[in-house]
């Protein structure tokens, strides 16, 4: 019975790991749907754009107040969470405060009291970020994509957050008591604890202390678990995918569209004067299936973009700046990538029921994004600088208008009407070649 307690800390950690690399390895799959794109080139560059915007959070601070709140946010859970280390050594192996006999006192000392000042910053910041989200009535916090789940997993990261925090300053509070009165031998500094906490527990016995410290520790330990697994169904699963996700972006100039592969050896083909229409395809191409032109399901977007989708903050910054969006059309550049991510999650369940994909009689387009939100885009690219992770909803975006276009010729009649006076005319207005330059002439 002497190694109970460490045999449950064990078990615990190996089941709330094993969940965890099990939803990964899901989300994993689930991206593998998705086409083949190569992004391994500059390497050097992509190094260093993943660590400016994802571990540097260059883009949050363009907005400063809630980005600098988001930045001691994060740099303050990551590196509290250092002591996880900690925990586990200690859980398994019944040591107490384990690296201070690796540090020593003075240094164990500094760290100890710099986790609790950070402490103290994601306490101020979560407690700011919840007031804002839920009182203050930013716009693009309060839109109606935000309404239900997406508003509760919001506020429940904060109160997450905050509970992991207060059972740390408990900890550390009735630790330092337990040092004073030498129940427990001496290590770490702790300016928070033992300055605004420890107070509102020194009436308590020495058993009572050991309760709420061991109390703590655990609710600590298992709160961290908990958030780890609780990811995959968040929007915060960011924190793990912003650096994947920064590394795999776009480097060239953000406005370009990718020509498709088939229509560009169409156009070869025809412009080639040597070349012979009627030549029989190579044998391996011979019964190979047409390519689509753009995409109608999570299938016919590259694998990128799925990431993309799964790395969404729902922070809304790109909607914010989405011209059409401002002025009252339908569409959201965030409500694009949740719904795709919904998509994603919905095929992964059906294959986690059938083995493989089944069809259901859905698809991306029209079930989940409406046409009338993708002809809204004016494909200014605002969403996509906006973006604090380096998302690119309009990619999905042009592909469901490349779709509609190439594969169902069901392009607005504006669209076509333009398109027509091209083929026509050379030009997107109505006029006669010949008469293009009268209005220069009469001026």
């Amino acid at each position: 019975m002497e190694y109970i307690d460490n045999i449950l800390f064990f078990v615990a950690l190996v089941v709330g790991f094993g969940l965890f690399f099990k939803s990964l390895k899901e989300i994993y799959r689930n991206i593998q749907l998705g086409r083949e794109i190569d992004r391994n080139d500059q390497k050097p560059r992509r190094w260093e754009t993943m660590a400016r915007v994802a571990l540097g959070q260059s883009k949050m601070t363009k907005r400063p107040i809630a980005g600098i709140l988001h930045v001691i946010v994060y740099v303050g859970f990551v590196i509290i969470n250092i002591e996880l280390l900690e925990i586990i050594i200690d859980g398994i192996f019944g040591t107490h405060r384990f690296l201070a006999g690796i540090m020593g006192n003075s240094f164990y000392s500094a760290f100890t009291a710099t986790l609790e000042i950070l402490a103290i910053l994601v306490i101020i910041a979560v407690v700011i970020f919840f007031i804002r989200r839920n009182f203050y009535g930013v716009r693009r916090l309060t839109m109606k994509e935000l309404f239900g789940w997406p508003k509760n997993d919001a506020n429940w990261i904060l109160i997450i957050e905050f509970a992991l925090m207060m059972a740390f300053f408990t900890m550390n509070s009735s630790d330092w008591l337990l040092q004073q009165r030498s129940a427990y031998a001496a290590h770490g500094s702790f300016p928070v604890s033992s300055s605004f906490f420890a107070p509102l527990l020194a009436n308590f016995s020495d058993s009572t202390l050991m309760f709420l410290e061991r109390g703590a520790w655990w609710f600590h330990f298992i709160g961290i678990l908990f958030f780890m697994n609780y990811l995959y169904y968040s929007k915060h699963l960011h924190i793990l995918l912003a650096f994947p996700n920064t590394w795999y972006a776009k480097l060239g100039p953000l406005g370009r569209f990718n020509n498709l592969d088939s229509v560009t050896k169409e156009i070869k083909l025809m412009m080639d004067p040597n070349a012979d229409p009627y030549a029989a395809p190579p044998e391996e191409d011979a019964n190979a299936v047409p390519e689509k032109f753009g995409a109608s399901d999570i299938f016919d977007l590259h694998k990128v973009q799925l990431l993309n989708a799964y790395s969404c903050t729902e922070c809304g910054r790109c909607t914010a700046v989405c011209p059409a969006n401002i002025t009252g059309k339908k569409l959201s550049p965030r409500k694009i990538m949740m719904d795709t991510r919904d998509r994603i999650e919905e095929v992964g369940k059906n294959i986690n029921k059938n083995g493989k994909f089944v069809e259901d009689g859905k698809k991306l387009l029209d079930d989940h994004i409406q046409r009338e939100e993708i002809w809204a885009c004016t494909t200014c690219n605002a969403c996509v600088e906006a973006c604090p992770v380096l998302i690119d909803p309009l990619s999905i975006i042009v592909e469901l208008r490349r779709f509609l276009v190439m594969e169902q010729s069901a392009a607005p009649q504006e669209l076509n009407l333009m398109m027509t006076n091209v083929e026509n005319n050379a030009a997107p207005w109505q006029y006669n070649q010949a008469d293009r330059l009268n209005w220069a002439n009469d001026n």
